[in-house]
């Protein structure tokens, strides 16, 4: 039995290869994967020993021949193939043991050139992979040193099984596949939107069931390619708690994209993706007492979110109600310990969310794809579109509210005070009806509130129940041809409102 070794990845490649030997397989490898063998007291031949040609062109050519993808392609079903390799004097290859050149690891270095990346394109990996995949019923492709122990122990026992040979085989073109995708979104540079597109993820865990418990779930991790660094959940670290569920996830993801969107002290509690909690303040604890009076009652099994180091006092407050996930950047000792105390809640610690990739929404038969939902500050031209203009507090709350309608889903509104947020709508056919739940939940509280939208008014309706909750200022994208009927409403009731140009859809 005759096989080609030549990884990247050499993880339990020496053991590997001990055992190959003691199952007397013939090795054959090229490069750094020969030496460490070599350096290792593995018996080892050069693949030029196979193939009677050195390597040229700084190792670019070494196993693009005949006589390695001869002995890899031939079926041994055929008398011909067979035939043409004893004609050729050249020896079935069994098994192929190869992963690729480090790319994506390449690309995220801060100094890597075009040359640099192009030099680390692997073309003899994928080649030899893809060969033995497609004649897997009679070579073994290995590309995972996960599965190194299993191959050894089926040898072991005489024959690795048909089932299994596919298996190694499907998880050989995935491997390519996702090799060839990190290219693609290299080369691809800030090109938007290009005419085809492939997703790469790598499995993070299985998850116990899906949105429902007859769904088979898992959570998958997204490639990133270019240096950047993965963010939000996907990279949290779990401190405390048992595992987390698919909705969990999805209302952390909620939960922590919301609280890290602000520049301030802040916190966010949600409920089934959507803040029922929000709040900011200079001082940690009084910003989760704000968020956590928004909604008290919904607050309760929700996500709190923390965008800033957790302190005792902080902790202590959190502990009162019961969360199913506290997620924050940092933890004081004292403050962790505290909350450990509680044996159901999941704790996170998290990288503040900096998503600048696309957003992805399924539908049968396929796939909708956009940019994130990122508009800097900076940028928004907010213009007052009545006769007065907002307060300085007033502004301040304005801004606070419209980020929050960003994370709320559609159609959204949001009253606040004191950048707290005090009753929103979510989810609602009807524009009217998310003012009307926004009523309901901040009661008294409205009064000398702002209402932030997330798209425009078509009516004045809106504003006329704003006026008669309480509300002093508003805040809208604008743009409805009958935006004159809002403004002269406003301007009635003695109202602010202010006009960003853009919207925050969140279906």
């Amino acid at each position: 039995m005759k096989a080609i070794l030549s990884v990247s990845n050499k993880a339990g490649l020496v053991d590997f290869a001990k055992g190959l030997e003691k199952l007397n397989v013939d090795i054959y490898s090229t490069g750094g994967t020969k030496k460490a063998l070599s350096d290792a007291g593995v018996k080892v031949h050069s693949v030029s020993d196979l193939t009677g040609f050195p390597e040229i062109l700084d190792g670019r050519v070494k196993t693009l021949h005949p006589m390695v993808h001869g002995g890899i392609l031939a079926r041994r079903d055929k008398p011909d193939h067979m035939k043409e390799l004893d004609s050729n004097k050249i020896d079935p290859i069994d098994m192929v043991v190869v992963n690729l050149y480090p790319f994506v690891q390449t690309v995220a270095k801060p100094d890597v050139t075009l040359a640099d990346a192009l030099e680390n394109i692997d073309i003899g990996g994928p080649t030899m992979i893809r060969a033995s995949a497609k004649n897997h019923p009679s070579v073994l492709v290995v590309v995972d040193p996960s599965d190194y122990d299993n191959v050894l122990e089926l040898l072991g026992k005489g024959e690795v099984p048909a089932d299994e040979r596919k298996k190694l085989a499907q998880k050989a073109y995935q491997h390519t596949a996702t090799y060839d995708t990190a290219i693609s979104q290299y080369l691809l540079g800030d090109e938007s939107l290009p005419d085809d597109m492939t997703i790469a993820l790598k499995k993070k865990y299985d998850l116990r069931y899906g949105e429902n418990s007859h769904q088979k779930a898992a959570f998958y991790e997204e490639q990133v390619v270019g240096g950047a660094e993965q963010t939000g959940i996907i990279s949290a670290e779990q401190l405390w708690g048992k595992a987390l569920s698919f909705n969990n996830i999805l209302d952390a993801d909620a939960a922590w994209s919301t609280a890290t969107d602000y520049p301030d002290p802040t916190v966010s509690v949600v409920k089934h993706t959507n803040s029922c909690g929000l709040a900011s303040h200079p001082v940690l604890v009084e910003a989760y007492k704000r968020a956590y009076s928004g909604d008290t009652v919904s607050a309760f099994g929700g996500i709190c979110a923390i965008n800033r180091k957790v302190d005792l006092a902080t902790a202590q407050e959190i502990y009162k109600n019961f969360y199913e996930i506290v997620i924050a950047p940092a933890y004081n000792d004292d403050a962790l310990e505290y909350l450990k105390k509680k044996k159901d809640l999941r704790i996170l610690l998290a990288k503040p969310s900096d998503f600048k990739g696309y957003d992805f929404r399924r539908v049968e038969g396929g796939m909708l794809v956009q940019d994130a939902d990122i508009y800097p500050e900076d940028k928004l031209e907010i213009t007052t579109a009545t006769k007065r203009q907002p307060t300085e507090q007033e502004l301040k709350d304005l801004i606070f509210a419209f980020r929050a309608v960003k994370h709320i889903k559609s159609n959204a509104i949001v009253f606040a005070k004191e950048q707290t947020l005090l009753g929103m709508g979510a989810g609602q056919p009807n524009r009217v009806i998310s003012v009307e739940l926004s009523f309901k939940l901040s009661g008294d509280a409205a009064k000398g509130a702002v209402m932030a939208s997330d798209a425009f008014f078509p009516f004045p309706d809106c504003v006329d129940l704003a006026h008669n909750a309480g509300i002093t200022a508003i805040i809208q994208p604008g743009g409805s041809m009958n935006d004159k009927a809002s403004i002269e409403a406003a301007d009635k009731y003695g109202m602010a409102m202010v006009f960003t140009g853009i919207r925050h859809f969140r279906h």
